[in-house]
């Protein structure tokens, strides 16, 4: 890039022109998506569209056959691998998810806190002040301060779920992926998901992949749909969910 972009020195994550193939497969064709530091967006459209492999490009996990990815307007994440992008502050969240069950909340957190020691380490070594603090702030957050010593494998998939997101937040990341958060949860946890979510949102940037429009009106942000490998619509939901096409590809099925 030889002259300045500002759209690009101004935004946390700047995808554009993201072109991937799989056999042959066009699973993005010409993907553009710019988030501003400090935004929540919610991504949404049919199966297939794309959403996957686009969180695939941020965290390394594909690399782009064409197409610029670039993380606080410095950072081309199409050369690095994913542990340098992690430590670079972009977190994960997968669908699925994945605690340690046989560990308590506080220890599942405690696992997580960035530290500069092995994980078996951190649970050995004695906890510091700032690590308590920490701790407490993620359990206050996540919703799971009464339940700081039960067992992981006994909360609901609710509570798994927000423990998950606990686990990622106690990194601080600067950017936390969010895959399909609220899929399997009560109408109650759902709510409470995205008061979760907008709280978080207002120290750190998020990006929710979600299938569930209520919880999307809900997060009450900038809705990207994708169709087909590239950005069919954006906006308020209001504006998207009346866009004749969007309606005929996603939510009038």
């Amino acid at each position: 890039m030889t002259n300045v972009n500002p759209t690009l020195t101004n935004s946390l994550l700047y995808l554009d022109g993201i072109c991937v193939s799989f056999d042959g497969y066009k699973a993005l064709r010409g993907l553009s998506l710019v988030l501003a530091p400090g935004e929540m967006r919610a991504i949404i459209g049919p199966n297939g569209a794309g959403k996957t492999t686009m969180m695939d490009i941020i965290t390394g996990k594909t690399k782009p056959d064409e197409g610029d990815v670039y993380f606080g307007g410095t950072h081309d994440l199409s050369t690095m691998d994913e542990a340098s992008i992690a430590e670079l502050g972009i977190g994960r969240k997968f669908q699925k998810p994945t605690v340690f069950e046989s560990h308590t909340v506080e220890d599942n957190i405690l696992l997580a806190l960035k530290a500069p020691r092995s994980p078996l380490a951190n649970l050995f070594n004695r906890t510091g002040p700032e690590q308590k603090t920490r701790i407490e702030e993620v359990l206050t957050t996540t919703r799971l301060k009464d339940h700081r010593h039960r067992l992981a494998a006994n909360l609901s998939h609710g509570q798994k779920q927000w423990l998950e997101i606990g686990m990622l937040l106690a990194q601080d990341p600067k950017l936390l992926l969010v895959d399909e958060p609220v899929a399997g949860m009560t109408d109650a946890e759902t709510v409470t998901t995205a008061e979760l979510l907008r709280e978080i949102a207002r120290d750190h940037s998020v990006v929710v992949v979600e299938h569930d429009m209520t919880f999307v009106r809900d997060l009450d942000v900038k809705v990207t749909v994708l169709h087909e490998g590239s950005v069919l619509a954006e906006g308020a939901l209001d504006h998207v969910s009346s866009d004749p096409r969007v309606i005929e590809v996603y939510l009038g099925r």
